[in-house]
């Protein structure tokens, strides 16, 4: 199988969309409700990768799965926090293409200066909870019926990992996602992630 790991392009849009659109239809993962546009979707990748890495796993032509790193809140002090997120299409399960793509985002964004990561989970949802502890992540809050969809309320647990020395101050600026894509630790992040699969 030929693979890869990069940034997102526009036209990776339906491919992405493919995966994400059960999930806002038929699963809780997601609180979205309606599937976006492709144009309006595009603006949203545009919109993260002005700062952080929107990566997709491409195997053999097709979108096998992406992740990225987005806003967390909006308040000074918060810009060394991001949340996280993962989606694998459902035939590419058990190649390890969430370890891959997981592996390449954390050394990228770790690089740029962020600190924390957030992934946020609805709970119950133990598969994502063990790959997420996999990672170094652990559970630091759950809170109960914040959203309601597929006619119940939904619990939603938050996993946190700490990427630097918390004994050291963080870096004075974060660097631009376009400020490391020509760096040798870009595509070193890159390879790192592909040693993960499983193909």
């Amino acid at each position: 199988m030929n693979a890869t790991i990069r940034l997102a392009e526009k036209r990776d849009v339906p491919g992405i969309l493919e995966i994400y659109a059960p999930f806002i239809r038929d699963t809780a993962v997601t609180f979205e409700e309606t599937v976006p546009t492709e144009e309006s979707f595009w603006e949203r990748i545009q919109g993260i990768m002005a700062e952080l890495p929107f990566l997709v796993c491409e195997i053999d032509g097709r979108i096998a799965g992406y992740a990225y790193a987005s806003g967390y809140r909006s308040r000074a002090s918060y810009r060394w926090t991001k949340e996280v997120s993962v989606y694998i299409h459902p035939d590419f399960h058990r190649k390890r293409v969430a370890h891959a793509l997981y592996t390449s985002l954390n050394e990228m964004v770790r690089y740029q200066g962020i600190a924390d990561l957030l992934a946020i989970i609805t709970m119950p949802n133990e598969p994502s909870v063990a790959f997420h502890e996999y990672f170094g992540y652990r559970k630091c809050a759950e809170f109960s019926k914040v959203g309601y969809k597929l006619d119940q309320w939904q619990n939603v647990g938050w996993f946190e990992l700490f990427l630097q020395d918390e004994n050291e101050a963080p870096k004075d600026r974060i660097l631009r996602l376009d400020e490391i894509t020509g760096l040798p630790v870009f595509s070193e992040a890159v390879q790192k992630g592909l040693d993960k699969l499983n193909l």
